[in-house]
């Protein structure tokens, strides 16, 4: 038998794809069971199959287990299948999503009394009590009912799709046509509302597969946001023990039931020689292994209020695992133990804590824990509470009055102290700083072990006093140090010291080749600057003349330091010219629209920067310029006033007071 391989998706992609999901546990439906299933075009919900799993649920009342009534059974089924579509696609999939997470409400009457149990469509714990099915080219009438779209492969779990794949062949033939991409494009179109976003309102994770590539998304998931997967737990040997496992005979007659005779053929003698993974094959055993996928639908799905749905990348998935494990553990002392995340920027680091919180609450061992998060800046502060509150950390409004985030800031040292000490918030968030007056507080002081504390950029200022009076506070506590930076050797060994080993880590490196941020690449330029010194020192001693020796020498001090020179008009002006030329000669394309981003070292540099620029005319330049802050720029103590020297310098020398500046160049 001829084994070529074959390039359109059925031989390439498609079987391929159901092969692994069937030896994932997963039962292969032919297409025409599902339709018989699910009844007609429009409906997407396998109903016999989710009744019959309803029918197995029990609830508690009183210390006795009894099964569900007709009437909540139809409540269940009823409440699942109907999602509202009038507030659009993306409304109908959070109900759906928190019906299936928080489970649904039925009411029962027990001789006589009532009871308001809470039903829940899926066993998270027993993954056994569930059932999984896929299906394969499952024709859906679009909403208007003018035509029908065919999903290539849709999973089922209890009779709910949950995940929709679109399997692409190996390759397009055409250079500039990615596979991956088309699926992705087929993906989100479908979800239009004249195409088929009733399937869309229950699908949590989307797919979209080549044989050697492979990306996953969720619901208004825009395709530059579409990942990859690599696994951390789940190497090749693995995948490829799943790939290479024999297929039950009862498997394969029922994925080829349908098929011509030629498609079993070639299989056949495919499978009977070893197989090595591919990329497909990695990403559907590392989200649909079905363990797998349970825990990733439970919590590493978010709902944010701004940015949408969401689903975690990789690294914040494991990152979150390694974090549950390690603050799960304690040390000798009774200290839960605690640790660093080093994710690199870009890699959604908010986010990522807003998943922790999630994780926590959800975790029998540590849903009692509180969270304490800390940061260095107000702004920070300012945007990890909004991200917690739009992420729905909060719950929304509390009593109705002010939000839930700008509940859970601390307005001073004193309110941060009587929260420690006798607060019972679930989420808090402080300023390292406000444990230098909280710390006088005699109620600055909690010894349970059930407080989490999340440090952000935990390598920059949570070093010293502070820290150590935040230690004192809160002796038993896991603190958890979150930092985006790239550390240097020194740096990462006082983070270390200071909460903990690296308990994961994202690279930069590993971010460039998973395309999650762009490479950073460093060209050295240094316009020439030369001092005449002789010249300088000629003209110095002539209008210092009447100065007394340790008049000029503190002159001397004050202005011949390097940054005078780097803030002196013509330096700015060389370093103007030579930004200019060299980036309108290799970035200014019009194809290309790039950008680039000067700092200086003051607004009064910014603003010359600027005038230079535009007197040049080659680029176009804006200032983006902080509000004022009269606590930066002071790198020391000099009680020398600069107005002093220029009232000295009006007296004694002809010009504008900083004429200084240009002197040395």
């Amino acid at each position: 038998m001829n084994t070529t391989p074959q390039g359109n998706e059925q031989y390439s992609s498609h079987i391929p794809a159901l092969a692994t999901l069937i030896n994932l546990g997963w039962t292969f439906l032919p297409a025409t069971k599902c339709q018989a299933l699910r009844g007609s075009q429009r409906d997407v919900v396998l109903k016999p199959v989710l009744e019959q799993v309803l029918r197995q649920r029990r609830f508690e009342f009183k210390g006795e287990s009894y099964p569900l009534s007709e009437q909540a059974v139809d409540q269940v089924m009823r409440e699942i299948t109907t999602p509202s579509m009038a507030q659009g696609l993306m409304a109908a999939n959070q109900s759906v999503y928190d019906m299936l997470t928080l489970g649904i409400t039925v009411t029962e009457f027990v001789d006589g009394k009532k009871a308001t149990p809470t039903i829940h469509l899926i066993d998270w714990e027993n993954l056994d009590n569930n059932q999984f099915h896929v299906t394969e080219e499952m024709d859906v009438l679009s909403a208007q009912g003018t035509h029908t779209r065919r999903p290539d492969v849709v999973t089922f779990v209890n009779g709910i799709p949950l995940a929709v794949i679109e399997a692409k062949k190996a390759a397009s033939g055409n250079p500039n046509k990615d596979m991956v991409e088309e699926g992705i494009s087929q993906n989100i179109r479908n979800q239009r509302n004249d195409e088929i976003p009733y399937l869309y309102a229950f699908a949590q994770l989307l797919f979209a597969i080549s044989r050697n590539d492979g990306r996953y998304g969720t619901t208004h998931t825009p395709m530059k946001f579409w990942s990859k997967w690599q696994d951390e737990e789940f190497d090749d040997q693995y995948v490829q023990g799943i790939k290479n496992q024999p297929l039950l005979a009862s498997d394969k007659n029922t994925l080829f039931q349908d098929k011509p005779g030629k498609i079993r053929d070639y299989f056949e003698a495919l499978w009977s020689k070893p197989m090595m993974p591919t990329e497909q094959d990695r990403l559907l055993v590392g989200l649909l292994d079905r363990h797998r996928f349970l825990e990733f639908l439970r919590l590493f799905i978010l709902f944010d209020q701004k940015i949408g749905k969401i689903a975690a990348r990789y690294p914040q998935a494991f990152g979150i695992k390694a974090l549950l494990e390690r603050i799960s553990d304690f040390k000798p002392s009774g200290e839960r133990k605690g640790g660093v995340l080093w994710h690199t920027t870009g890699s959604g680091k908010s986010f990522t804590m807003v998943y922790l919180c999630r994780a926590l609450l959800l975790s029998d061992a540590l849903k009692n824990c509180r969270i304490i998060v800390v940061t260095d800046r107000v702004d920070l502060e300012k945007q990890l509470s909004k991200t917690f509150l739009t992420g729905g950390a909060f719950g929304g409004d509390i009593a109705g009055k002010k939000s839930g985030d700008s509940l859970a800031k601390t307005r001073s040292g004193k309110d941060l102290a009587k929260r420690i000490g006798q607060g019972n918030d679930r989420i808090l968030f402080t300023i390292i700083n406000k444990f230098a007056s909280a710390a006088k507080q005699p109620e600055c002081y909690n010894p349970s072990e059930n407080i989490i504390v999340i440090v952000d950029e935990g390598h920059r200022s949570q070093g010293g006093e502070n820290h150590q009076r935040m230690r004192l506070a809160l002796p038993n506590a896991s603190f958890i140090a979150f930092t985006g930076t790239p550390l240097l050797d020194k740096e990462k060994s006082e983070t270390a010291e200071k909460f903990g080993a690296i308990i994961h880590a994202y690279t930069m490196k590993r971010a460039v080749e998973d395309g999650t941020i762009t490479p950073l690449l460093y060209e050295e330029r240094k316009p020439l600057l030369n001092v005449n010194q002789e010249a300088v020192d000629t003209w110095f001693e002539k209008v210092t003349a009447s100065l007394s020796d340790n008049q000029k020498a503190d002159l001397k001090r004050k202005y011949a330091k390097q940054g005078q020179i780097y803030t002196a008009e013509d330096r700015i002006k060389l370093n103007a010219f030579d930004i200019s030329v060299h980036f309108s000669e290799n970035f200014k394309k019009a194809e290309l629209e790039l950008k680039g981003q000067l700092a200086t070292d003051s607004k009064l540099s910014a603003i010359r920067y600027k005038k230079a620029l535009d007197d040049l005319g080659r680029v176009t330049s804006a200032i983006v310029i902080s509000a004022p802050d009269t606590r930066e720029g002071h790198t020391e103590v000099d009680e020398t006033s600069l107005p002093l020297v220029q009232e000295w310098w009006k007296k004694n020398v002809t010009g504008d007071p900083e004429d200084y500046e240009k002197t040395i160049i």
